[in-house]
């Protein structure tokens, strides 16, 4: 016979770090630094559509919108599927790309065609492309989907829009972002 043992000990809190957050200048000064159509591609639709980087490399073709200027997201965080925005200068890049590389299936492809660019190869391109643009700030590419945010809710945009499109279930999830806003609130 097995002996269970009910212990009340509570989870320790995790840190309530702030994000961090780049201004306009620092991302265009990245984007900028990026020469390679491909990588210059995935950090833009990280920023202009705030995607999680799982999200940008699990991209097919068909995910992209161009008429309605969306872009599906499947099985996103929670595994559930959401739309979020196309940015007309993402929407550029976009076709420039489609024309230069042709991808089949996945909109990024990675070393083996059948599979998709991975997060680390993500990761990796924005590092070198902050490195490049001088930005001494600890940011990660998960720092640019914070800035999409936080530079929606500058420009007065809901904050209940700005949860929808970054898929969060909770709305306190997003009010980080009131916190790193330079907005103040009237």
């Amino acid at each position: 016979m097995k002996q269970r043992f009910a212990y009340n000990i509570r989870r320790p809190k995790k840190d309530k770090k702030l994000p961090v957050v780049l201004s306009q200048e620092e991302v265009s000064k990245i984007l900028s630094s990026v020469k390679n159509i491909k990588h210059r591609l995935i950090l833009m639709l990280m920023y202009s559509a705030g995607l999680r980087v799982g999200e940008v490399v699990k991209l097919t073709v068909e995910d992209v919108d161009v008429k309605r200027k969306l872009i599906r997201i499947r099985g996103g965080k929670g595994r559930k599927d959401r739309y979020t925005i196309l940015s007309e200068v993402a929407l550029e890049t976009f076709k420039e790309y489609l024309q230069k590389y042709k991808p089949e299936k996945w909109l990024f492809p990675g070393q083996k065609k059948d599979r998709h660019i991975s997060t680390r190869t993500v990761q990796a391109i924005f590092e070198r492309a902050r490195d490049r643009a001088d930005i001494k700030k600890d940011a990660t590419v998960h720092s640019l989907r914070h800035s999409f945010a936080t530079h929606l809710l500058e420009s007065g945009v809901d904050l209940r829009y700005i949860q929808e499109l970054l898929g969060h279930k909770h709305s306190k999830t997003t009010e980080i972002y009131t916190h790193v806003s330079t907005k103040k609130s009237e």
